[in-house]
């Protein structure tokens, strides 16, 4: 299988990482070339241009799938929908107008569609219902994805807060404080590890998958049992992000569907996903 991501930053250089060592050709697009050493180090080719570009997709090679990766990173709305619709639309009709269209499109969405639940359970079938412009965007960009023409099929994968190598903020829990309300994780090598899944194993063809781990934690349970790995005192805690004047966001994500499917997770908690980052913390290594 030959895979395109668009987008290849933190996320997609494991991604291409782990399909390249199943045997796999990959192709990494950025619009900088910061990473294409990284890329290069993932063992997989680079191509430098903007994702949002048709003229710069003109040059990714006929490929079996396109993974759309880009990030608008915490910018505004207007910038989200500048990446996450505007460009993902070209790119979608980029790909769908060639002559050798891709077979699949999957679109690593986030699970901010679902705004604030007030802690309880969400999963696929949950309605959304946006209540702000930049949820609305979200849920605008999985549409596009998942009326993606023929022949290609579209898929959403809906990733929860990534951390993971160099994205642990451990100073964050232990200094605190922290807010109450839960929170929903999935590691780097897992939320690539969902992707690859999903595409060698041909699971979620126009559908939207959770990739989250096992368990939704409250923040303060999370700084808690960080604090005493590592052997500090427990941060303080505050009132919810709504009382301090932020957007509030409480909810539990579950992942039974892709449990369903046979994704089998290498850090299924944040208790393993944090463990190199605690160890690395206390000299335990």
């Amino acid at each position: 299988m030959d895979v395109a991501i668009l987008g290849c930053g933190y996320v997609g250089i494991e991604l291409g990482a782990q399909l390249t060592a199943a045997g796999h050709d990959v192709v990494g697009v950025r619009r900088s070339d910061a990473g294409g050493e990284a890329i290069a180090d993932a063992g997989f080719d680079a191509v430098q241009g903007d994702v949002t570009d048709p003229d710069d997709l003109a040059a990714v090679p006929a490929v079996d799938a396109v993974v759309y990766a880009a990030s608008a990173g915490g910018r505004d709305a207007a910038a989200a929908r500048e990446v996450y619709v505007e460009g993902l639309e070209t790119a979608v009709e980029t790909f769908a107008a060639r002559d050798d269209p891709p077979d699949r499109f999957v679109y690593t969405s986030s699970t901010g569609v679902y705004g604030d639940r007030d802690g309880a359970w969400v999963d696929e079938e949950t309605p959304l219902d946006p209540a702000t412009e930049r949820e609305s965007v979200l849920v605008e960009a999985e549409r596009t994805a998942l009326d993606a023409p023929g022949p290609m099929d579209g898929t959403v994968a809906r990733f929860a807060g990534l951390y993971g190598p160099d994205r642990y903020r451990l100073d964050r829990y232990l200094d605190g404080p922290v807010a109450e309300g839960y929170l929903n994780l999935v590691h780097r090598d897992d939320a690539a590890g969902a992707v690859r899944f999903l595409l060698a194993g041909d699971h979620a063809r126009n559908e939207v998958v959770l990739v989250v781990d096992d368990e939704p934690v409250e923040r303060p349970e999370l700084a808690a049992w960080l604090a005493a790995e590592c052997g500090v005192e427990p941060p303080d805690v505050r009132p919810s992000d709504a009382a301090s004047g932020r957007a509030r966001s409480s909810k539990r994500c579950s992942n039974e569907r892709l449990r369903k499917l046979g994704y089998e997770y290498s850090y299924p908690t944040f208790r393993e996903g944090y463990r190199s980052a605690v160890d690395e913390w206390t000299g335990d290594v």
